[in-house]
C-alpha cells in the first residue's frame, strides 16, 4: 500500500501503533482529550500541508477531542470506528482504536484517505547532528528555538527528526533555521546552556 497523505489524528501511542498495523501513515497523538493552543496550531499547519483525518474513540473523550478539533480547523476529514469494534480484548483497558483489528481500520480509513507516492524522509540524524540539535553544549537550546521558529514545537533529538519529516519542511527553510540560530548566538540573543 502506498503512504496515505493526510496525516491522522490519534488520541495516543497504542492508537499509533494499531494504525501501523493497519496502514503506512504518519500520525499526531494528542495525548488525551486535552488540546493545548500548541496542538491546535500544530494541527492547523498539518491541515494546510498535508490535510487531517480525525480518528478517535468512539467514547465521551473521543468525541471532545474530535470536535474541538472540528470547530477550530475546517475541513479536516474523519475516521470512525463503531463502540463494538474497540472493545478490548483483556478484562481492562479502555475502549478505543488500539483496540480495533487492522482490518476494521483500513475499512474505517477506505473512503476518506488519498494516496500518495511514499515521501522518502527529507531529513536524518546524521542532518540533525550537522546542525549541532542532537547533543553537546547548546543542542537543547538550538531544538527549542529551531522548533519555535518553524512552528513544529519542542522535541528531543528523535521527536525532532520525526516532526521535520512529518511537517515535511522544505530543506531550504530548515537550513535558514538554522542559520537563523547561529546568528542569535553568535549575536549573544540565545545562550548554549
Amino acid at each position: 500500500m502506498k503512504k496515505i497523505k493526510e496525516v491522522i489524528v490519534v488520541e495516543g501511542k497504542d492508537d499509533t501503533k494499531q494504525i501501523d498495523k493497519a496502514v503506512n501513515a504518519d500520525t499526531y497523538e494528542t495525548n488525551g482529550s486535552a488540546l493545548s493552543a500548541d496542538d491546535i496550531a500544530h494541527l492547523k499547519k498539518l491541515q494546510a500541508t498535508r490535510g487531517l483525518i480525525v480518528f478517535t474513540d468512539p467514547d465521551f473523550n473521543g468525541e471532545r477531542v474530535r470536535k474541538m478539533i472540528s470547530q477550530a480547523i475546517p475541513g479536516v476529514k474523519h475516521a470512525f470506528i463503531r463502540r463494538d469494534q474497540g472493545v478490548p480484548t483483556e478484562a481492562h483497558g479502555s475502549l478505543g482504536v488500539e483496540h480495533a483489528n487492522p482490518e476494521v481500520i483500513k475499512a474505517a480509513l477506505a473512503h476518506v484517505y488519498t494516496e500518495e507516492e511514499q515521501a522518502d524522509a527529507q531529513y536524518s540524524r546524521h542532518d540533525l547532528a550537522a546542525a549541532g540539535l542532537l547533543s553537546g553544549k547548546g543542542a537543547r537550546t538550538r531544538r527549542e528555538r529551531l522548533g519555535q521558529i518553524l512552528g513544529i514545537g519542542y522535541g528531543n533529538g528523535k521527536q525532532l527528526l520525526h516532526r521535520l519529516n512529518v511537517f515535511r519542511i522544505a530543506p531550504a527553510q530548515f537550513q535558514a533555521a538554522v542559520q537563523q540560530i547561529k546568528r542569535e548566538e553568535a549575536d549573544g540573543k540565545i545562550s548554549n546552556r
